[in-house]
């Protein structure tokens, strides 16, 4: 924005000189108040109508005074999930599951750096040629991932994900028809009676949601232990809780305190459930052991396109942590999941559970899937010429039935 000639980051540079000549500590409302003076007074103005003098105030008061700079209006809307700026003038955001282009723009990459460098320092980190990529968690528990100009070619990238402050239970996903109602009393059950449980599913799938719903019918008299790469889930209800966060290495390469050693070190607290936010690597080795040991009812979460799909992926990464014959990887993994839960996005973006199926022995080379509740497409939704169309379904159970029963009998329940 510009009024003859005057561009917003001359304006903002005098109202920062007008604030420095003070030589005192402002609140942000005597602050607010200044920029008002200053833009409502100032004949360079006149050109604007009040609306737009009332955008720039409000710009210049982010830039003076907040972390985000132009940015700071979407992480302050509680309806913004996702912030995503791919260099300086495309940004965009999810908000109410929706992915929207915004008309703003950084006026050089130097203010994009400087917001990325400020949000870095928040958290103790550093952001430049030498450590180009920073990965972190803010305060208010938002995550932050941003990436320099030198790796970036349209650069810098910044990506700011945002969990709701109130916490989604089932009964709001059934309103939502993530979950049909008959699935999510099923897997209630199952999570009462300590069946092992795997989350799969794309990105922005809603599996940390979906794993965050189901820590509700976790007993309250269990004592848990939660680890994260960083923290996100919001799991109340439970009084003999641990949370565990990894941490990443300092400048120098050291203090880092990954997934795995968490996992190992939880093994000696006397977990009955050990939770762990997303297996990406060489950790599943320690998630499925901990699952064979003993540690029913844990629950964890991947990338995966399918049952099948995600069940290849932890194969795949458990070759990362050690030279196993594969076979006897296969039987592991079988042995320690009971329950894969697939989340995905259909086309309008809702999300949505796919398929539960149950992991079955590993018998003659692979691992055998009994499929209980599957999505069924039954009609298209013809929305006109000039929209898409868009394809409706439901959440069904199969006529397959759950063929290990053996804990919900332990837990003295039944389907």
């Amino acid at each position: 924005m510009q009024g003859e000639h005057y561009t917003l980051k001359e304006i903002t540079e005098d109202v920062r000189a007008m604030i420095n000549s003070r030589h005192e500590q402002l609140s942000d409302s005597e602050v607010l108040e200044l920029i008002e003076n200053f833009i409502l007074n100032d004949q360079r103005m006149d050109c604007l109508t009040f609306r737009e003098k009332s955008e720039v105030i409000h710009s210049i008061f982010n830039i003076t005074r907040k972390d985000l700079d132009l940015l700071q209006p979407y992480a302050d809307d509680r309806d913004v999930s996702e912030i995503m700026v791919n260099g300086t003038d495309s940004i965009f955001i999810e908000k109410n599951g929706k992915v929207i282009k915004l008309n703003i723009r950084f006026e050089t990459k130097e203010d994009l750096e400087e917001i990325i460098r400020r949000i870095a320092a928040r958290v103790h980190r550093e952001i430049n040629e030498l450590n180009p990529i920073v990965d972190a968690r803010l305060e208010d528990g938002s995550r932050v991932h941003a990436v320099y100009k030198n790796v970036a070619l349209n650069g810098p990238i910044l990506t700011i994900r945002r969990f709701p402050e109130n916490r989604i239970s089932m009964e709001g996903l059934i309103k939502r028809e993530t979950i049909s109602r008959e699935a999510a009393e099923f897997l209630k059950t199952l999570v009462k009676s300590g069946y092992n449980i795997f989350i799969s599913g794309g990105t922005s799938s809603g599996k940390t949601t979906f794993l965050n719903v189901l820590s509700e019918y976790i007993p309250s008299d269990e004592r848990v232990i939660v680890i994260e790469d960083s923290a996100e889930l919001q799991i109340t209800g439970i009084e003999n809780i641990v949370r565990l966060e990894s941490k990443n290495p300092n400048v120098q390469g050291k203090g880092e305190v990954n997934i795995r050693q968490l996992i190992k070190a939880s093994l000696r607290m006397r977990p009955n459930r050990i939770i762990v936010g997303e297996v990406r690597g060489e950790e599943v080795l320690d998630m499925i052991q901990a699952m064979n040991t003993g540690h029913d009812g844990s629950l964890s979460t991947g990338h995966g396109n399918s049952p099948e799909g995600m069940l290849s992926r932890l194969e795949a990464m458990f070759l990362q942590a050690a030279d196993y014959p594969i076979e006897s990887i296969r039987a592991q993994i079988a042995e320690a999941i009971d329950i894969i839960i697939h989340l995905g996005r259909l086309p309008d973006q809702s999300r949505r559970v796919l398929e539960i199926a149950e992991i079955m022995e590993y018998t003659g080379g692979k691992i055998e899937i009994n499929t209980l509740f599957k999505y069924e497409v039954n009609q298209i939704d013809d929305l006109g010429h000039s929209e898409p169309s868009f394809p409706i379904g439901a959440l069904l159970k199969t006529e397959n039935q759950l063929m290990n029963t053996m804990k919900l009998k332990m837990k003295g329940g039944n389907m």
